[in-house]
């Protein structure tokens, strides 16, 4: 539980860094924000398998490139479904990709891993 909340903070992170960062991504207000660390957390845990795995063959033939593409349309699908936050094309959704990608990842590294101790 613990980390579910610490994923939902870091996811919010990235969220903001990104509005910060990359041209053509904004929120109208910080509850949009967390609506949409909530929103992308699900999406994530459902939408984003499937379009993994129907996928794969350009993933393959990519090197794994086209995984940022995969990530940019789950942040679009959020963006659509809630009306505060902004992903304006493709681009924009790659760059948030990467932005949110790069905060995970670091803040994965001092996240406790619940499968030690």
């Amino acid at each position: 539980m613990l980390r579910a909340v610490l994923q939902f903070l870091v996811t919010a992170l990235g969220l903001w860094a990104t509005s910060k960062l990359v041209p053509g991504v904004a929120f109208s207000a910080t509850s949009s924000l967390f609506w949409a660390a909530l929103l992308l957390g699900i999406v994530n845990a459902v939408v984003r398998p499937i379009l993994t795995f129907l996928s794969f063959p350009l993933t393959v033939i990519t090197f794994g490139l086209f995984l940022l593409v995969v990530n940019a349309a789950t942040i679009g699908i959020v963006a659509v479904l809630l009306d505060g936050f902004v992903v304006d094309g493709l681009w924009a959704g790659i760059g948030a990709a990467i932005v949110t990608g790069v905060v995970s990842w670091i803040a994965g590294a001092f996240l406790p891993d619940e499968k030690k101790g």
